[in-house]
């Protein structure tokens, strides 16, 4: 099966009432008070980083253990239930003095989601809720949300720089994601760039989204994005030259070894660090310093069949991102098949109805799959 992988982080129960295909018009127009919309079956499914990528993972083949904080309620034991069916429930902790986490993820036609979310046993993760038992001979970690676990940013990330140094003691490499926050938030008030400046060195594979990392490392640019983009999906405005590269080079110069950057709907921009950096990878990861050091590229979303919802999108790809370099593969060829994984994650309402195998994807591939047209400022690097 392979190297043994371990997700790990924040999971939560999604709740996603699907629209009409007709509901269409601005949001202001859709969700107004008072106003009664017919809707169709609502969709729910398991949530988080924890589900989306360790549940992808187990779905194209991976060696995965899934690590993960839940209350003894209605919800919690919802999720255990459905990740039972993957056989994946057994190093999910139940905590009775917390409750589960909820998302609902409304996504009106043609619009970009909005997420209700309620953290729940999440806020109270810690690194001793990672079993030593669970690390012992694990390849990698990949641990997924802080932002959205109180004891992960509280301190500066204290306690997510404790976690990253603990799984690299047990001789595994690290991997890490983040997510949106509400600005208004106790999470949205931290200081992310003292955060990120602490922990990124001890991060192996950086692989957050574009606006996550902007919002959190450098403000002020993140504002310049949001004010070009005036309501659009901010990505689409998005240029390599002006705005890509220098946000790359900040979150490089914090030490980062392997930086995967999802650009939304545009691709995935990638940047790898020099040899020297990346012989700090631990040999559990098996990276072949030749083949990765000194790399970048960017690499254009494959066109999906059809789009229901983003929900995981970016999760997925970062499973067949990881799982494709524990295999051995080259940097682009790993990145092309998490754009490939993420256009097909898009074609399913939830997370994981869409996944396809790596042989999968790359059967597609060799078919002709197209990708999306020049646009936005977005060129091969």
């Amino acid at each position: 099966m392979g190297p043994k992988i371990v997700v790990a982080g924040h999971i939560g129960v999604d709740i996603t009432p699907v629209f009409p295909a007709a509901k269409r018009g601005s949001l202001s127009e859709i969700l107004c008070p008072g106003k009664l919309i017919h809707m169709n079956e609502a969709v729910v499914c398991t949530g988080g980083a924890v589900c989306n990528t360790g549940l992808a993972l187990k779905k194209i083949g991976a060696d995965v253990r899934l690590v993960a904080k839940v209350g003894k309620d209605a919800f919690g034991d919802l999720l255990l239930e459905m990740l039972s069916r993957y056989d994946a429930s057994g190093d999910i902790i139940v905590d009775e003095s917390v409750s589960t986490a909820y998302t609902v993820v409304i996504a009106p036609p043609g619009i970009d989601r909005i997420f209700l979310h309620g953290p729940g046993a999440n806020d109270s993760f810690c690194a001793e809720d990672l079993p030593d038992e669970v690390l012992v001979d694990a390849a990698l970690i990949h641990y997924g949300y802080p932002p959205l676990m109180r004891r992960m940013y509280e301190a500066e990330g204290a306690e997510l720089l404790k976690l990253c140094r603990r799984i690299h003691e047990s001789g595994a490499a690290v991997s890490l994601d983040l997510a949106a926050v509400d600005p208004d938030s106790e999470a949205g008030k931290a200081d992310w760039r003292a955060i990120l400046t602490r922990v990124l060195p001890e991060v192996d594979f950086f692989v957050p989204s574009v606006e996550e990392l902007c919002a959190m490392l450098d403000p002020h640019r993140y504002a310049d994005w949001s004010a070009r983009a005036t309501g659009r999906d901010m990505t689409e405005i998005l240029d390599i030259e002006r705005d890509i590269r220098p946000l790359a080079d900040e979150a490089m110069a914090l030490g980062v070894k392997v930086l995967m950057l999802k650009c939304g709907a545009q691709g995935i921009y990638y940047r790898t660090a020099g040899r020297d950096l990346l012989r700090q990878i631990p040999e559990r990861a098996r990276l072949s310093v030749s083949d990765w050091a000194d790399r970048e590229g960017f690499q254009r979303s494959f066109v999906p069949e059809c789009v229901r919802s983003g929900t995981g999108a970016g999760d997925t790809s970062i499973s067949a991102f990881l799982y494709a370099m524990l295999k051995g593969f080259e940097p682009e060829h790993c990145v092309k098949l998490a754009a490939a994984e993420g256009a097909s994650c898009v074609e399913a309402f939830d997370a994981l109805s869409g996944i396809r195998t790596l042989e999968e994807l790359e059967e597609k591939i060799r078919a002709g799959w197209k990708t999306g047209d020049e646009g936005a400022g977005f060129s091969e690097v």
